[in-house]
């Protein structure tokens, strides 16, 4: 049995109608923003990008302030979980991964220790009945 999530929508990860209607106006067509804050990451001052667009500064640091940032330290990763799990499926990930992808692997593997564990508890072992094998290592004390 392998597990096969379903990887998620074309529109995931895309603003919400509603978060898009409560933004400011903004004087730049999307695909003019997308290329303000390309030209920003890429050094330009707003007052260039501004003169480039043809349109005032406080339009285009408008179009910039919506621009994400990368936090040093993150209070919660992007799959819902603590950070200790973040951390580990993030160290299990194959380079750039999808995370669905990196979860459904780890998940797959998971069931295929399980069933292999329920397949050797089912086996009987000459001699006697079969022993209950625990599916996680128990740390004595």
């Amino acid at each position: 049995m392998t597990f096969k999530g379903k990887p998620p929508g074309a529109g995931s990860g895309e603003m919400s109608r509603r978060t898009a209607a409560l933004r400011p106006q903004i004087a730049l067509t999307p695909e003019e923003a997308a290329k303000a804050r390309t030209l920003r990451r890429k050094g330009a001052e707003p007052q260039d990008i501004a003169a480039r667009f043809g349109v005032p500064v406080a339009e285009v640091e408008k179009a910039l302030v919506q621009m994400r940032s990368p936090r040093p330290e993150t209070t919660r990763g992007t799959l819902n979980v603590t950070l200790a799990a973040h951390r580990l499926v993030m160290a299990e990930r194959r380079g750039d991964e999808p995370l669905w992808r990196t979860v459904d692997r780890l998940l797959d593997e998971l069931l295929q220790l399980r069933a292999a564990a329920a397949r050797r508890r089912a086996k009987p072992r000459r001699g006697g009945p079969a022993r209950a094998l625990p599916l996680f290592p128990v740390e004595p004390g």
